[in-house]
């Protein structure tokens, strides 16, 4: 049985959507990475895991950001704008 997060945050999935070119880490489309406040699970290298941080700890607070038609779902870029992710929350 999950266990729920004790800082009341929401569960983040981070999907794999896109990828163009060479993915040194071999990210492949539908790769899912679920971030639930006390465990990360799933596989991201680190370059990818460094930039989206900000935007998973964001969304796990409630933040919401004005440009998004779901205020729940974002696309993130790898840095080197090889791999497209999705990003939602969880409600």
């Amino acid at each position: 049985m999950a266990q729920e997060p004790s800082d009341n945050g929401y569960t983040v999935v981070v999907r794999v959507i896109q990828r163009k070119g060479h993915c040194a880490a071999g990210h492949q489309v539908g790769d899912e990475v679920v971030f639930d406040g006390m465990t990360v699970q799933g596989k991201i290298c680190i370059s990818a895991l460094y930039s989206i941080l900000p935007k998973v700890f964001a969304m796990r607070y409630g933040a919401t950001f004005p440009w998004l038609k779901d205020p729940d779902v974002a696309t993130h870029a790898c840095p080197d704008a090889s791999v497209f992710f999705k990003v939602w929350r969880i409600r």
